[in-house]
């Protein structure tokens, strides 16, 4: 008689962490088979193979055991080097004997948010890198480059699953590693589909920067993400959180109540909306009473225009934004009157101005500190108080031509707040 088929080692990888002197640990579901030391194993998403060292169960305390067999949930650890390698909900199989499909469901994790994180001091830019990189083994849905803001200096542009993704990596860098961050607006991935030019066939393109978004001319259409809201409100605050709803551009789909007096609302919305200070108004309404869950939908072309600030007619990209054709006069009057506030006078007059494209939608003026120059006149003609204020206009015009604007930290920190 035949020998039975032995059936291929499978197992789900729950979780996985890093540790510092052993590597990546992972969290196993053992679905058939056993897994056991000695053993070489894959992982079926990443197609990289691993000798496993040790595998064991948790009582709290870790236990080695002798192998991990079907049903049981324990940890193998295999000498894996990045958390990246080891994605939650990937199969785990024998590399000599391998399973012909993975379980369903696995999803790479994408980032949705974006955003650019700066030191306040310069010289703390080494020590933003290490502490960005030792996070990055423990989490490796946080993604992160270096690119370099005229304005800001050297930093790193990051991506997030979220919000609170968002939030979670800004506390642990300022409590754990103990650094002060410049943080700019969070921003979403928009889909830019370009015409097709005489030197180039059109494509399609993902703008995580505004900074990088090309020429309007360039543009055939764009998309940005939406998501499924679901609102729960208790029914007092519900014509606040409507109206919040239908200035974010949301869809109603659906309004129900539960068994109590709460409300619950299930909205369609743009993400850009969102991350720009949608939930801050949201608890702000409702006094802290509201609940906010989302999930992506998928991308929607919609009306999207760059917003570029302009300081003394030079772009400060670490504050453009791209925002929805109708939310641009507003948004950028808001912030160019926040900035008039902050920015320091100088010698000579500054133009503050919001544009989209070559179109100023708004500006204000920053008027010069001005000398006495006619303090040391004790009466005389009126003609040598003149000379002396045109003077004093031809080297401010000249100041005017030469001088740079330099907006101090304080003044990005405050103008990138949302909550104002």
């Amino acid at each position: 008689m035949s020998k039975p088929a032995v059936t291929p080692p499978k197992a789900l990888l729950v979780d996985s962490w890093y540790d510092p002197y052993l590597g990546v640990i992972t969290l196993v579901r053992v679905i058939n088979g056993r897994f056991k030391k000695g053993m070489i194993i894959k992982m079926m998403q990443t197609d990289t193979t691993y000798k496993v060292d040790d595998v064991g169960v948790f009582t709290p305390k870790k236990v080695i055991v002798e192998s991990l067999g079907p049903g049981e949930i324990g940890f193998i650890n295999a000498s894996i080097k990045e958390v990246a390698d080891a994605k939650v909900g990937d199969t785990i199989t024998d590399h000599a004997n391998p399973c012909a499909r993975a379980l369903p469901g696995f999803k790479p994790n994408l980032p949705v948010v974006f955003c650019g994180m700066f030191p306040v001091d310069a010289d703390d830019f080494d020590d933003l890198r290490d502490a960005i990189a030792k996070l990055h083994l423990n989490d490796a849905s946080f993604e992160y480059e270096q690119e370099n803001s005229a304005a800001l200096g050297l930093g790193f542009r990051c991506g997030f699953l979220g919000l609170l993704h968002l939030e979670i990596i800004q506390e642990r860098l300022d409590r754990e590693f103990g650094l002060d961050l410049i943080t700019t607006s969070p921003s979403v991935v928009y889909t830019v589909h370009k015409k097709r030019t005489a030197k180039e066939e059109a494509k399609t393109i993902l703008l995580h920067n505004p900074a990088d978004m090309p020429d309007p001319v360039q543009i055939e259409s764009m998309e940005e993400p939406w998501i499924n809201a679901t609102i729960l409100v208790p029914d007092e605050y519900l014509g606040n959180v409507l109206e919040l709803c239908t200035k974010k551009r949301g869809i109603q789909k659906d309004l129900t109540y539960n068994n109590s007096n709460r409300a619950v609302l299930k909205y369609e919305l743009p993400l850009n909306e969102v991350v720009y200070d949608f939930y801050d108004r949201l608890k702000s309404i409702t006094s802290g009473y509201a609940s906010f869950d989302w999930e992506m939908i998928g991308h929607r072309e919609s009306d999207l225009v760059k917003v570029s600030i302009l300081v003394n007619q030079e772009p400060v990209d670490a504050l453009a934004m791209i925002v929805h054709r109708s939310q641009a006069d507003p948004r950028g009057r808001a912030l160019i009157n926040r900035l008039k506030d902050l920015i320091p006078r100088q010698l000579f007059k500054i133009a503050l101005q919001a544009a989209i494209g070559g179109k100023i939608i708004a500006r204000e003026s920053l008027s010069a500190m001005r000398k006495d120059v006619t303090a040391k006149c004790y009466g005389g003609d009126i003609s040598r108080k003149k000379k002396l204020l045109d003077k004093q206009k031809k080297g401010k015009k000249k100041m005017r031509s030469f001088g740079n604007v330099e907006i101090p930290q304080t003044a990005f920190l405050a103008a990138l707040k949302m909550d104002d």
